[in-house]
């Protein structure tokens, strides 16, 4: 449960998306940003921020409410070659986890929207995680599957870490 968390930030946290405070690139006169824009304001958005929120476990969202999890990125970079392919460096803190450690994961997207996608992904130290994590507009939703037995949803507030307190962005 608390190892897919991991995984969905990173993929999460992954793994993606514009932090509130943060302004999208403007569009060229033309209208609608270029693929390259638009990844371009995704690095800028995730390198330095905070994924802050909270993911559910699947059939027990009522007797377990929410629980808390947050994902401080330090770094986002597409792999040059490859059209989905990008390396976050990630510190994953939920529960009694506290991990840091690179994570490369594939981004697709649905027009100007980013999303942060894992297929059994094995992440060491967490598990095995599948994963889908829309980022926009400052804030991240999705679900999440630890190898069929547990999973949910996540979602939350993505911040710079220049917008958050000293202690929280270490």
């Amino acid at each position: 449960m608390t190892r897919f968390v991991q995984c969905c930030f990173a993929a999460a946290f992954v793994a993606a998306s514009l932090c509130s405070t943060a302004r999208a690139a403007e569009p060229a006169k033309g209208g609608a940003l270029s693929q390259a824009e638009l990844e371009k304001g995704f690095e800028e958005t995730l390198s330095g921020c905070v994924f802050r929120g909270y993911f559910t476990l699947r059939g027990q969202e009522q007797a377990k409410g929410l629980k808390e999890e947050k994902y401080t990125i330090t770094s986002a970079k597409k792999l040059p070659g490859d059209d989905d392919l990008w390396v976050l460096n990630v510190r994953i803190q939920y529960g009694d986890h506290d991990l840091t450690l690179p994570l490369t994961l594939q981004v697709k997207w649905a027009g100007d929207t980013p999303i942060i996608t894992l297929t059994d992904m094995l992440i060491p130290g967490l598990g095995k995680f599948t994963s889908r994590v829309i980022v926009y507009r400052g804030q991240y939703a999705g679900t999440w599957d630890g190898g069929g037995d547990h999973g949910g949803h996540l979602f939350g507030k993505i911040e710079k870490i220049d917008d958050t307190k000293e202690d929280d962005a270490k």
